[in-house]
């Protein structure tokens, strides 16, 4: 319907994580490919190595420190990948203050240390992945924060799905799909407009088959595994 009343339609990707009704984390490894499979749990146990504790926070159990290390991380992380963190602590704070009940935030531990963290929105039938951050850079250990937790808190509370966003061909063995996503936009110059929506065009085609290539890689067992 945007495309017939004249806007400029785009597909991008991002990688999603399906719920079929598992009832626990292993159900969800028992349909991969056994060197998948090996593999995951390799990384879950090398996360939980080093004496590391994980804990996931809703609602009142979010207290004001967990957000004080949460910052420490996010602003680590912003500084080094995005260049300028656009957001400050008050955010947090209102946040929890307005919505804890629909934040999860995943808090790693270590000697009852805070080193690392991954915050988490519960919407009404998915998990959308947000901010990760750390200041110790221990192997596997964003694996954990950022993927296995939303998956097992995703099977725990019945949720569908888990959209992991954009970016990041390493999802993809970690059952993480590539899933088309759609947006509708407006350029007034119709010079402009022609030239973007030629491009889109293009883009559309060559996200196809990049989601296609990438889909032949899913971990998941094929007949005969």
């Amino acid at each position: 319907h945007m495309g017939e009343a004249g806007l400029l339609q785009r597909t991008d990707q991002q990688f999603h994580w399906e719920n079929r009704g598992y009832g626990c984390f292993d159900d969800f490894l028992s349909e991969l490919s056994s060197r998948k499979r090996k593999a995951i749990r390799k990384e879950r146990e090398g996360a939980h190595a080093h004496g590391i504790t994980i804990d996931v926070l809703t609602g009142d159990d979010i207290r004001p420190h967990h957000w004080d290390a949460f910052f420490g991380f996010y602003m680590d992380t912003g500084s080094r990948k995005w260049g300028r963190p656009y957001l400050n602590r008050e955010f947090f704070e209102h946040l929890s203050g307005v919505m804890a009940d629909k934040i999860a935030l995943v808090m790693c531990a270590r000697d009852g240390r805070y080193i690392a963290g991954a915050m988490n929105m519960i919407g009404r039938d998915t998990l959308f992945g947000r901010y990760w951050g750390c200041v110790e850079d221990l192997r596997y250990l964003h694996f954990e924060a950022c993927y296995y937790q939303a998956i097992d808190f995703a099977i725990e509370h019945g949720l569908e799905r888990v959209e992991a966003g954009a970016q990041g061909t390493h999802k993809l063995s970690r059952g993480y799909l590539p899933t088309a996503t759609y947006s509708a936009h407006w350029v007034a110059n119709s010079g402009l407009r022609d030239a973007i929506g030629n491009y889109l065009k293009h883009e559309r085609r060559a996200v196809r088959e990049d989601m296609d290539a990438m889909t032949r890689h899913a971990p998941f067992r094929k007949d005969g595994d």
